[in-house]
């Protein structure tokens, strides 16, 4: 055994063996320690709190008794809305992006509701990931509250980036989604299959190993909107989070797969919008959405490419130029958009210029 053990540390390269196999069961050891963490439930999971969903006008209470934030803009002229629009925000985001759009939507008549999701603004659990259906759970709460208030009015939900995933994913579950319509601004579908393999492996490592480390986007030169003030705005906001946990990127990306892979079964009428100066989601990607989407709903779906759009179009210098062509479209949905969005896109998709 002596001699053995002599042999081994004798010979460099069996020792360099040696060491990449104790670091392979090292790092084997790390991942079976470590596992992305999602945010715990709500208390009322329990089936004997029979937690009730509900919506007050400050917050929607979820199945499992989480109390998320709500804010509401009503029709300004004090009537009832011609449409509602229940609005998901993007990562790291929270409601109030839909600020400006929201006021905007109720001087055109309509009634606009966003919740803070689980684990953003001052939702409980702040940077955590709930997960998937965690997310499109409270998404269907929300939207059957909703159908019960404004009874006999139409119903669409708008989801902006991770929001748009969302509402994707729920579109692949069982039950239909409980709307007239659907709204997909900048939707987050770059999922693995779009990602380089070093991307997908770094990420895989990082949460089965260090899921609590957080990273920024700092030092990588991508500009989400042309709106200067309004990003300088977001980073002086302490609800809008800065360092984000690696096993919630994790949980973004998993969202994101389920996104892309469920664009087949997306039947409901639909207007899907997109920045070509998108830094954030990729064309690609995009593109394979809109040409994923199911050939019999195609006549009640619509493509909109905004030439001076970015990232965050519902917040970019030109901004209403979209919050109009959402009206309209909530308006008349077989009707040309006001911007001529929609030509672009069919040109985009006929193989056009980029």
């Amino acid at each position: 055994m002596a001699a053995g053990t002599r042999r081994l540390n004798g010979d460099p390269a069996m020792a360099r063996a040696g060491a990449r196999v104790a670091a392979v069961l090292l790092l084997l050891l790390l991942a079976a320690a470590c596992t992305p963490r999602l945010a715990p439930p709500g208390p009322g999971l329990s089936a004997a709190l029979g937690t009730t969903p509900s919506l007050s006008e400050t917050h929607f209470i979820t199945e499992d008794g989480l109390e998320l934030p709500l804010r509401s803009w009503p029709p300004s002229h004090g009537g009832p809305p011609s449409a509602v629009i229940l609005a998901l925000h993007g990562f790291n985001d929270y409601s109030k992006a839909f600020e400006d759009a929201g006021r905007f939507w109720a001087a055109q008549g309509l009634a606009v509701y966003a919740y803070d999701q689980r684990g953003f603004g001052t939702a409980p659990h702040r940077g955590l990931w709930a997960g998937t259906p965690a997310l499109t759970g409270d998404l269907r709460a929300a939207a059957g509250l909703l159908r019960a208030r404004h009874r006999g009015v139409p119903l669409y939900l708008l989801g902006d980036s991770m929001g748009g995933a969302a509402i994707l994913a729920a579109s692949a579950e069982v039950r239909p989604l409980p709307a007239d319509g659907v709204i997909l601004v900048a939707p987050a579908v770059w999922s693995r299959a779009n990602m380089p393999a070093l991307y997908r492996a770094t990420l895989w490592l990082g949460a089965h190993t260090i899921p609590w480390a957080t990273v920024t986007g700092r030092g990588l030169k991508i500009q989400a909107s042309d709106n200067i003030p309004m990003l300088r705005a977001l980073g002086r906001d302490p609800l809008v989070i800065k360092e984000t946990r690696i096993d919630a990127i994790h949980g973004l990306v998993d969202l994101m797969d389920q996104a892309l892979a469920a664009a087949p079964a997306l039947e409901a009428p639909a207007l899907l919008l997109y920045g070509d100066k998108d830094e954030i989601v990729p064309e690609d990607p995009t593109l394979r959405l809109w040409q994923t989407l199911p050939a019999a709903a195609r006549a009640r779906q619509r493509r909109a490419l905004y030439p001076n759009g970015w990232h965050m179009l519902l917040r970019d210098l030109e901004a209403e130029v979209v919050w109009r062509d959402i009206a309209a479209w909530i308006a008349r949905p077989a009707a040309p958009l006001p911007s001529g969005a929609e030509e672009r896109a069919l040109v985009r998709l006929n193989g056009g210029p980029s």
